[in-house]
């Protein structure tokens, strides 16, 4: 029997977070060094996956199969393709960061104060969240995927609530009050959703008899497997909607500002670049290959509220005095242009989506994580409490500056080529809609540098004249995710060459091609 690389690459987390919960709670620094090892170690297996992956080979990799529950048909199922060895890299790649930009955000409050936060419980609850995700992206079976779809709630819900951000201008009191009600609206807003797929994936067993992905979207290419219009309409909606409240996608997005707003900056990345991407996947993984002709159906509706995202999302963001608040409308935003390029139905759209997907990752972490270091100096979300930052820590005001321009999608930078591709692959089959969708671009220009302009420029405000520059630690997190940046928007092709081929595979699941150009080239 093969050694079981996707199983281990989900396990040690796991196991990761249950020994780190178990170090004494006087050796909190054992903790974090212990977190960030199985994190460490955790990214080995992961490019592991990636080097043993082969673009051109099967559509599920590395795959294992073992019955689990057999009267009811579940079976642990798991496989890779290229779109999940992409996410899952870059899951792997951020916890590391993650961890290492948290180091003391869960050390116990200043003397005098009452609550005592156990840094033991905060990296383990991480390492869980990253566990769960894995083994979302590999997951094969409908079931064991929804089990986890739902299980990683639990955890994001107590980093939430009980690891909030500690700059509040009202006072620990009113801030453990506005954790708690975003941490119970994330919860409420994605278990309603999880309740409503629920009761899609029973009928999806009701009609096929089993949980398996490969063997319903056989069975469904083959014809052995007939499902009623009006049954694939319905089984579809309910998988799109949990998804996109997981994306999120407006108008299921009002839990994202305040989960952002009141969340540590790790976990704040933990949530918008990690967790919210389980959704997007989900929608080329389930959606479109489960149910094609219902995905096809639905089509127009999506794209247009995909657009309202793009539209609205920066609209907001332009208008917030809250730093973290215009990070998380910028990101609702992006996540539109992301869902805009899966039902493009072509095959620029999805890989632009996808390569979105992980450009996005990076980027965000990048500008949240530095925004999180801004404000864990000066003690304030708030724009206007900023100015003339650059004057006194130019290294701090360079790489925001740099990840802020990656949020506009500069050329040169990783964002670029996703957003162009994902504009393009719309254009060619829906021009209104790609037309309408580049004004997101312009917004997102506003809302970027006028929040360098207010933050970074100008004279230098009393509260920020003694404001140290980024650290060793700290250039540790985002040294390597500026690399990143400028390196994947000079030179996109090792991520495209792994998500293409599963993209090809994606079309054809929904028996789409790219439309001709209706001007042909001139021979």
């Amino acid at each position: 029997m093969s050694f079981p690389l996707l199983t281990a690459t989900a396990a040690l987390p796991a196991v990761g977070a249950v020994a780190t919960a178990a170090v004494p709670a006087a050796r909190r620094t054992a903790a974090k060094w212990l977190a960030l090892v199985v994190s460490l170690a955790t990214l080995a297996l992961a490019i592991t996956v990636l080097v043993r992956f082969d673009p051109g080979g099967a559509r599920y990799q590395l795959t294992e199969s073992h019955s689990w529950i057999k009267e009811f048909g579940v079976s642990y199922e798991l496989g890779v393709d290229g779109i999940a060895v992409a996410l899952i890299a870059l899951t792997a790649l951020l916890i590391p960061f993650i961890v290492l930009a948290g180091w003391h955000d869960a050390d116990p409050l200043e003397t005098g104060s009452r609550r005592w936060r156990p840094t033991q419980g905060f990296f383990a609850l991480i390492l869980a969240v990253e566990a769960m995700v894995i083994i979302s992206f590999e997951a094969t079976d409908v079931f064991l995927f929804y089990i986890f779809f739902e299980a990683m709630l639990i955890p994001m819900y107590f980093l939430i609530g009980g690891f909030g951000d500690r700059a509040h201008e009202h006072g620990e009191s009113a801030a453990s009050t506005q954790r708690s009600y975003a941490a119970v609206k994330f919860l409420l807003y994605n278990l309603v959703g999880g309740l409503i797929m629920l009761a899609a994936v029973i009928g999806l067993y009701v009609v096929a008899g089993n949980f398996s992905l490969t063997e319903i979207a056989q069975a469904r290419a083959n014809g052995s497997l007939h499902m009623a219009t009006s049954t694939e309409r319905w089984l579809f909606l309910g998988f799109f909607f949990a998804f996109a409240v997981k994306a999120p996608l407006w108008p299921l997005h009002t839990w994202l500002p305040n989960a952002m707003q009141e969340s540590t900056a790790p976990v704040a990345v933990l949530i918008t670049a990690v967790i919210d991407k389980v959704g997007t996947f989900a929608m080329l993984r389930f959606c479109l290959q489960l149910f094609p002709g219902a995905s096809k159906w639905a089509t127009p509706v999506i794209l247009a509220l995909a657009l309202v995202s793009i539209l609205y999302g920066a609209l907001l963001a332009v208008g917030q005095r809250d730093i973290k608040r215009l990070i998380a409308y910028a990101s609702i935003s992006h996540f539109g242009f992301i869902i805009m390029g899966i039902f493009a139905m072509t095959s620029q759209g999805q890989s632009g989506a996808t390569l979105y997907m992980v450009n996005h990752g990076i980027s965000t972490a990048a500008l949240m994580l530095i925004a999180g270091f801004l404000i864990s100096r000066r003690g304030s979300r708030l724009i206007a409490d900023y100015g003339g930052v650059q004057k006194v820590a130019p290294v701090l005001a360079g790489t925001f500056l740099i990840a802020g321009l990656s949020t506009l999608s500069l050329p040169g930078l990783a964002p670029f080529v996703s957003e162009f591709l994902v504009l393009v692959g719309t254009f060619t089959r829906h021009p209104a809609i790609g037309i309408i969708a580049t004004f997101g671009i312009v917004l997102a220009a506003l809302y970027t540098l006028v929040l360098y302009q207010r933050t970074m420029t100008g004279p230098v405000k009393p509260e920020v004249s003694a404001m140290p520059d980024l650290r060793v630690r700290e250039l540790a997190v985002v040294a390597p995710l500026i690399v990143l940046l400028v390196f994947l928007g000079v030179y996109p092709k090792p991520v495209t060459d792994i998500v293409n081929p599963a993209v090809k595979q994606t079309m054809s699941d929904v028996h789409q091609t790219d439309p001709k150009p209706e001007v042909e080239a001139a021979k």
